[in-house]
């Protein structure tokens, strides 16, 4: 019978849970002498190397005196928190990972939460001490009345503390005094972390993620809880509606290292991967093919937000993507959401229309994001929260909002967050920064990030996550800028473009190929207008120094597609194909445009 720990590592966006594994995997020898890899190894797709997050999370597993330690890489950010919730479930204790300057944010206390309430036993990691303006003896305070107020029990308050930077690859249980490797957390992995606790009984395994390969088709991953897993075994599958399917393994595989070796039979207590089994869903549990007795599912979170995904219907479609037909998305969207449990998809009554639900901005983002890089053509609409009816009130999503700003700046920042009915909690200096918490409805917080890092010159750092429903707080003050619209296509001239500046700021550049009713920049007014750029100069045969202006145009405003998915209004479709993003009007010709506008007033 072999030793396991299975660990999750936790922590909130960018304090370093990727660097800390990739370390780990350094430490305990993986790699051959002569293998070549990058940093960041397990954030694997080209999406989550971009950004630097960790979007889905990753198995792996390194050896250590004896003892075979599993460890899961979970996402930092609250929109991911479905992933995280569920691969909770395959861990026995966890690595709290907080940064030396920045101490608990709000998502540490999200994944906290989950943790401690599953009975996990943390390890606390104050990481980055070598930073400036660190404070580790604060942090650690922080971190313990975190716990407390999370409710732990004793053994959880008594948790194991070690101080360290991953990037200069050492621990210790003293900062102040740097040790030569990353040694004593797998120490302390094996001293303090139980065991997985085995129940006796017949086989149950409960499917936490999925995998999926073109020569197997798709793969279950999960901890066994108790009994053996056997290949070739015959086992019920307990689905969602409470159907046992017999079925039959093929073939299984434990984690080892960064890949996966074939074994024979799985015991209780270890992760495995497990093929043969079609049809299954994540949170069915796999069970003895005699008596099966299933686990309780996993709750997850609901969604907050919902955007509404429809085929490119745009002058230019078909121009750059791959898939642009109604059945392409369709099965697309319904393929995400085996895997994407935080995702639900909803038809309309429209067939080429579905309403997309997630967890936020950057849940759904991400989202389009991978669809884009495969080849997808598709338009988004303005991202709305969802209401719900609680007692007979109107209620309304609340966040938790934190923003570490320079001082100087901090009265900015606390105007535009209470304009949009934001309450300040919190403010109190944090090093030279001024830390400040308020509670806000998701409404506020739509577009409110660019206009933040636009008052504070790039210098804000602000983080969100969900708290609860509210009664509905009331209207909240929309963009104050029209749209500039494109009044035919062709190409954008320079000279038109010089001409129309001062009516407003231009996200276009000069030699782009337009259509009629494409947003082309934001007007000074809180009114659309509608310009002809395509316009070029009269030529004559006369030249003269004096008359002959040279056109001087400000750079074209270029939006991420978080700021456009935020910038855009109510009548405003995103229009994303692989190489572009542009804004345009549902209704691209001016009549129609001014039809509907009298029919929904």
């Amino acid at each position: 019978m072999q030793n396991i720990r299975n660990i999750a590592i936790i922590a909130h966006v960018d304090h370093g849970k990727t660097t800390l594994v990739d370390k780990i995997i350094h430490a305990s020898k993986i790699f051959r002498e002569n293998q070549q890899f990058d940093d960041l190894i397990l954030d694997n797709n080209d999406l989550e190397r971009e950004r630097g997050i960790t979007i889905l999370s990753k198995n792996v597993s390194v050896r250590y005196r004896d003892t075979k330690i599993n460890i899961i890489d979970t996402p930092g950010h609250a929109d991911f928190g479905g992933e995280v919730e569920r691969v909770l479930k395959m861990a026995d204790g966890v690595i709290l990972l907080v940064d030396a300057f920045e101490g608990p944010m709000p998502q540490t206390r999200f994944v906290l939460g989950k943790a401690l309430d599953l009975g996990l036993t943390p390890i606390v990691v104050v990481n980055k001490v070598d930073k400036e303006n660190c404070r580790p003896d604060e942090v650690h305070e922080a971190v313990f009345d975190l716990m407390f107020n999370l409710d732990a029990t004793e053994e959880q308050l008594d948790f194991q503390t070690l101080y360290g930077s991953a990037k200069q690859n050492w621990m210790g249980p003293d900062w102040q005094k740097p040790t030569d490797s990353i040694i004593p957390l797998l120490d302390a992995i094996v001293d303090h972390i139980p065991a997985p606790k085995i129940d006796e009984g017949s086989l149950q395994m409960q499917v936490t993620s999925l995998d999926y390969s073109n020569f197997v088709g798709r793969i279950a991953i999960g901890r066994v809880k108790r009994g053996t897993i056997k290949e070739g075994a015959q086992v019920t599958l307990c689905k969602a509606d409470g159907v046992f399917k017999k079925v039959k393994v093929k073939e299984l595989h434990t984690f080892e290292g960064l890949g996966k070796a074939k074994v024979t039979e799985v015991v209780a207590g270890d992760i495995c991967a497990v093929t043969g089994i079609e049809d299954f869903e994540i949170g069915d549990t796999i069970a003895a093919a005699e008596n099966p007795e299933p686990l309780p599912r996993i709750a997850i979170d609901e969604p907050t937000m919902n955007m509404l995904f429809t085929i490119n219907n745009s002058p230019f479609f078909g121009k750059e993507g791959k898939f642009v037909t109604s059945r392409h998305l369709r099965d697309r969207l319904m393929k995400e959401t085996e895997k994407n449990l935080a995702l639900r998809v909803e038809p309309t009554d429209s067939e080429d229309k579905f309403l997309v639900y997630g967890r936020g901005i950057l849940h759904l983002s991400v989202l389009i994001e991978t669809m884009r890089r495969e080849g997808y053509e598709l338009q988004v609409g303005q991202p709305q929260v969802i209401y719900r009816e609680i007692d007979g009130v109107n209620c309304e999503p609340i966040e938790t909002l934190v923003v570490d700003v320079p001082a100087e700046s901090s009265g900015k920042v606390i105007e535009l967050a209470t304009q949009r009915k934001g309450e300040l909690l919190i403010m109190e200096p944090k090093g030279d920064l001024q830390h400040l918490e308020f509670k806000i409805p998701s409404r506020g917080l739509i577009g409110l990030r660019n206009n933040v890092l636009t008052a504070t010159q790039g210098e804000a750092i602000m983080n969100h996550r969900f708290t609860a429903y509210e009664p509905f707080k009331g209207a909240i003050p929309e963009r104050n800028t029209g749209s500039i619209i494109s009044m035919e296509g062709g190409q954008c001239t320079a000279y038109a473009i010089d001409k129309l500046q001062d009516r407003g700021t231009f996200f276009v550049n000069p030699g782009e190929e337009l259509y009629g009713g494409q947003v082309i920049g934001a007007h000074n007014r809180d009114n659309d207008i509608v310009v002809n750029v395509q316009k070029g100069k009269k030529l004559t045969n006369m030249r003269a120094s004096g008359s002959d202006d040279n056109t001087k145009i400000a750079p074209a405003v270029k939006f991420s597609l978080e700021e456009s998915m935020e910038y855009i209004q109510k009548d405003e479709y995103l229009e994303i194909t692989p190489k572009t993003i542009r804004m345009r009007k549902i209704y691209l010709d001016e009549g129609e445009r001014t039809r509907m506008a009298k029919k929904e007033a």
